[in-house]
């Protein structure tokens, strides 16, 4: 049996202010005190509150829905998406478009699963609207079945009734992230049918997905009960006949000994732990040797980042796509020896496994908040603490300034922060941009 490949995401995540992608790493799992939707809402929501609350007294109470499947533990119920309509065939970017092939002659091009996620991905960034009759600027019907025919890069824009044509039944079990889920219905073709790509399963009791999905009001990303949230029962897995890769094949038995990926939160500053050191492991094997001092070890070091940051630019992502943070994918290249290698060569900078952060004014770059997070080793800990000492903040510091943040670094960071005359939650000794750009500015 295929091991699962998890995906630890936020349901209606596809929001990528940078309000949003903070909260979504640093609070990858907890729920405690965060308002469903944008934080932008928060302001408004007593106002739309109030207002809902008036108009439910004017109106008449509506008749009780039909039965439909219960919201996931991660989605707020009625926040399910409807099925929605959809185009017929057609070539690239539209009607006017080269004639479509038919689909018996279509050529099937090759691609990888990490290829046909970041093609999807690039759709949800961009927040494409929905449209059945507009094409995007790649020539793709904005679509459901679009989308998907843009995530596999095919030839034209399909539709339900013939992406099946492209690619082979496969079973729950076999899912693996590019494959999609299918539902064509034949009593209403253009109404009633819809297609979601499979991103990686959210629980080991595989009953909960990452679906990316073209649907109103634009592309997005979301935590999916399994199959899909109404007609769960008609939604067929399909692979696509493309793709490439070691574990591509349908029927292809799985690699031995293959550790599922563990999750995200197994990762970042702070995390100690068995998958930390497998990951180190599979990265020097990879060549990623040059990033570890030592060997690799369980606690995540920024060596451990740096590396796994190399390992993604070498498959060609950028971006997102490259934060050093392994996912599903990473994790599913390296665990079955898939993928490219990483390169030799690199700054000095990289090879140590930290990030670049450009200076201004003779202050070093702010390295971010996870730098100085609790259980964070790092060199920026060490910079931090050494400036600390030469600006006269050094005395909670029993010994010399290390690469373990601590105590003594918090308390030291807070005298420094009250003798700017800041107060309360400006003085909670954790070193923020304007901390750290008035440490480093004399």
């Amino acid at each position: 049996m295929e091991s699962p490949v998890f995906e630890e995401i936020d349901p209606a995540d596809d929001c990528d202010c940078p309000g949003c992608a903070h909260w979504r790493r640093v609070l990858p799992h907890s729920r405690t005190g965060r308002f469903p939707g944008h934080p932008a809402a928060h302001r408004t929501a007593l106002v739309v509150a109030a207002a809902a609350a008036v108009t439910a007294s004017a109106v008449p109470a509506a008749p009780a829905p039909s039965a439909q499947r219960p919201a996931g533990p991660d989605v707020p119920a009625g926040d399910e998406p409807g099925t929605s309509s959809q185009g017929k065939r057609a070539p690239l970017h539209g009607p006017r478009g080269r004639a479509a092939l038919p689909v018996s002659s279509a050529r099937v091009p090759a691609i990888t699963r990490a290829d046909i996620v970041e093609r999807a991905r690039s759709w949800v960034t961009r927040k494409v609207p929905y449209g059945v009759a507009s094409y995007w600027s790649d020539g793709y019907r904005q679509d459901c079945s679009g989308y998907i025919s843009m995530a596999w890069r095919l030839p034209g824009n399909e539709w339900t009734g013939s992406l099946g044509k492209y690619a082979e039944r496969i079973t729950k079990d076999e899912l693996q992230p590019g494959d999609v889920l299918l539902f064509h219905d034949s009593s209403s073709p253009h109404g009633g049918s819809h297609v979601v790509l499979f991103g990686g399963w959210t629980d080991t009791a595989r009953s909960q997905y990452v679906a990316y999905e073209q649907t109103p009001p634009h592309t997005r990303r979301r935590t999916t009960p399994y199959a899909y949230w109404n007609n769960s029962a008609r939604y067929v897995p399909y692979r696509y006949k493309g793709v490439t890769g070691p574990s591509a094949g349908a029927g292809a038995p799985p690699p031995t000994g293959r550790t599922p990926f563990p999750g995200v939160a197994c990762f970042g500053p702070g995390a100690e732990n068995e998958y930390v050191a497998e990951l180190g492991r599979m990265l020097v094997a990879r060549g990623a040797g040059r990033f570890y001092p030592a060997p690799p070890g369980p606690r995540w070091t920024d060596a451990d980042r740096g590396a796994t940051r190399a390992f993604q630019e070498a498959q060609g992502w950028r971006g997102a796509a490259a934060d050093g943070l392994p996912g599903p994918l990473t994790w599913e290249l390296l665990v079955t020896g898939g993928g490219r290698g990483i390169q030799s060569g690199g700054s000095a900078s990289v090879a140590a496994g930290l990030s670049p952060t450009p200076s201004s004014h003779g202050v070093p770059g702010y390295p971010g908040r996870a730098s100085f997070r609790p259980g964070a080793v790092n060199d920026h800990v060490t910079r931090l603490g050494r400036q600390l000492v030469r600006r006269g903040f050094g005395r909670y510091y029993t010994k010399g300034p290390g690469p373990r943040w601590s105590e003594a670094d918090r308390r030291n960071v807070e005298a420094f922060q009250r003798a700017q005359g800041w107060r309360g939650g400006a003085a909670d000794g954790c070193p923020g941009p304007e901390t750290w750009r008035r440490l480093f500015l004399s």
